[in-house]
């Protein structure tokens, strides 16, 4: 089950899309099979003939917002279930409607301020739901999120019907009853690498293959790598022996600068992920800003429309559902959530256009009062120490001289906070 979100400005055109004969044709028997008006007949006015007063119904919270109005107030998402299992009835539909609404928190269960809403259906396996962003109260529904909890309630309700296997429980050691000797492979003083521990004959031939020698003294049976052994070679030989031990679920301590794995981690935190290595950097880069203005050029690699991150990625999972179709016809949903995820993208890149300017301005208010506290005299200050001061007589004296005291005055620079976003 795939969640399609998309914003749209005209309540009245869309209805009049999703209840006409569709692009191809494809729209048999539009119906209402759930929403809420908060009073407004929505049952009585969810038919071809009367689409301009159910748009009027949904979107009169938005009137009465006036000037305050979102351009795009009308919240849209599209659900699809998978075309491999038997469609959902009407009655299901209903259910995976309100509880997609109240996931997001357009119309939680018992809100009396919820979001107004309806579900349709004109398609098979696909529902439409279509709200205002406006509530009753007058406040918006911030969508910010929306996407990731509409796709985490999808997931859930398709295993709840079963589309989804179970995961298979893992079965833990304890349950095994297995118990095996803990191995110790580290550096000794001389230099050498040693294991300890090694009691047994499977523990000791697993050793022995990846290149250690048995050494049996007084210390009893251990194992070391022979002292011709190149340095360079060592960490490669403890970490493929440390591989074959634990896969023969023994318990295996490896020093740090015997274990290859945590090495190259250390010169690539990503291994050969480079490009998710950059965009991380480009994380910390992000979180190391000290300024609205360094904020602002560490967020343009991320949001530039041309070269951006997210253009990248909207291009690369649109590229992956296009090269999807091209080598197999039937893998057709699994192309559509690949395209459903370019368009999440591309409304991630719709929500934030604008914000490059708004950037440079972050934490110039606050500048602004450190500025004015550091620099203004507080009400009543200078009488107050001109009242307790030894040289308040002196400073009268020269009042009266007509030299007077000079008037300090901060200069304190205001700065225009952005205006909430309204979406």
């Amino acid at each position: 089950m795939i969640a399609h979100l998309q914003r749209a400005s005209d309540t009245a055109g869309l209805l009049a899309s999703l209840y006409g004969p569709g692009e191809d044709g494809d729209h048999a028997d539009p119906r209402l099979v759930a929403g809420d008006g908060h009073g407004a007949p929505i049952d009585m006015l969810a038919t071809a003939d009367t689409l301009p007063y159910l748009a009027h119904a949904l979107d009169a919270p938005v009137q009465r917002l006036g000037t305050r109005a979102p351009e795009q107030p009308v919240w849209v998402c599209s659900v699809r279930s998978d075309p491999r299992r038997p469609d959902l009835t009407d009655a299901q539909w209903n259910a995976v409607a309100r509880r997609l609404v109240a996931a997001t928190g357009l119309a939680s269960e018992g809100d009396p301020d919820a979001c107004r809403w309806i579900a349709l259906r004109s398609e098979p396996r696909l529902l439409h739901v279509v709200a205002t962003v406006a509530r009753e109260d007058g406040s918006l529904h911030h969508s910010y999120s929306d996407a990731f909890r509409l796709q985490t309630e999808c997931h859930r309700i398709a295993t709840e019907l079963g589309h989804l296997p179970q995961p298979a429980t893992p079965t833990s050691r304890a349950q095994e009853n297995l118990v095996a000797p803990r191995i110790t492979i580290h550096t000794e003083a001389s230099g050498s690498v040693s294991a300890k521990g090694a009691s047994d004959d499977l523990s000791a031939t697993l050793l022995k293959h990846a290149g250690f020698q048995q050494i049996g003294d007084w210390y009893g049976r251990r194992h070391r790598l022979p002292t011709t052994t190149p340095a360079a070679d060592r960490a490669a030989i403890a970490t493929h022996a440390a591989e074959m031990l634990r896969a023969a679920r023994y318990t295996v301590d490896l020093e740090p600068v015997l274990d290859t794995g945590r090495l190259a981690a250390a010169a690539n935190p990503l291994g050969p992920y480079a490009a998710g290595a950059e965009v991380l950097q480009l994380t910390e880069r992000i979180r190391g800003a000290e300024s609205g203005a360094d904020l602002a050029q560490a967020v343009d690699h991320l949001l530039h429309p041309e070269h951006g991150v997210l253009e990248r990625v909207r291009e690369a999972l649109e590229a992956a559902s296009e090269q999807i179709s091209d080598l197999d016809d039937e893998a057709y949903a699994l192309a559509d959530r690949f395209g459903f995820a370019a368009d999440f993208v591309s409304s991630a890149q719709s929500e934030l256009v604008g914000s490059e300017a708004e950037l440079p301005r972050v934490g110039a208010s606050q500048r602004s009062h450190v500025e004015e506290r550091a620099f203004s005299p507080l009400p009543g200050s200078r009488g107050a120490a001109l009242a307790t001061s030894p040289a308040a007589a002196k400073a009268r004296a020269s009042s009266a001289l007509g030299t007077g005291m000079p008037e300090v005055r901060a200069a304190v620079s205001l700065s225009q906070g952005s205006l909430p976003r309204s979406r």
